[in-house]
């Protein structure tokens, strides 16, 4: 029996099948249903059959080749890695990498001797200029201080004046 006639009368037993009461379900006879289900297994095409072996195969096949093809690749860049290190280039490549380095290195520390010179001599003019201000401050305030000293002077000196020219007029 062809699968679409089967699946046909599926759906007439649907159809004929009494509902349940008050809901939209359906009593079917189960030995119905299950024969109808065995009878499209058995109508199943073997081409279907063979297309899933296939498929499941062909997986298989492409996950051993992929494996093959890793493992391949793998030997071949440890190859390429054994064969470069005994290459001369690659030894004269390592020793001028070496004097590469070295010269950064010099010019690295060059650098860094140059950069604290620089910045010793800004921190002593830095010193130097904080040395002269504290004095001028220090001057500042001894002016300051004189000054307060005479202007206190000549301030108790009128007030002794204006207290006797008081003292006077009473």
């Amino acid at each position: 029996m062809e699968i679409y006639t089967i699946l046909e009368q599926m759906e007439e037993l649907l159809e004929k099948a009494k509902k349940v009461p008050f809901s939209e379900k359906v009593v079917i006879e189960k030995e119905e249903i299950a024969n109808l289900i065995k009878e499209i297994r058995l109508s199943m095409p073997d081409e279907i059959k063979q297309a899933k072996w296939i498929k499941e195969e062909r997986e298989r096949i492409i996950a051993e080749a992929q494996k093959d093809a890793d493992n391949i690749i793998k030997e071949a860049e440890n190859r390429i890695i054994s064969m470069i290190d005994e290459h001369e280039i690659t030894k004269k490549a390592y020793e001028k990498k070496d004097e590469i380095i070295e010269d950064a290195n010099n010019m690295h520390r060059e650098t860094i001797q140059r950069a604290n010179n620089y910045v010793d001599g800004v921190l002593a003019n830095i010193e130097n200029t904080m040395v002269e201000l504290n004095k001028t401050i220090e001057q500042v305030e001894k002016n300051m201080n004189e000054s307060i000293s005479l202007v206190k002077g000549d301030l108790n000196d009128s007030l002794s004046l204006i207290q006797n020219n008081r003292k006077e007029l009473k």
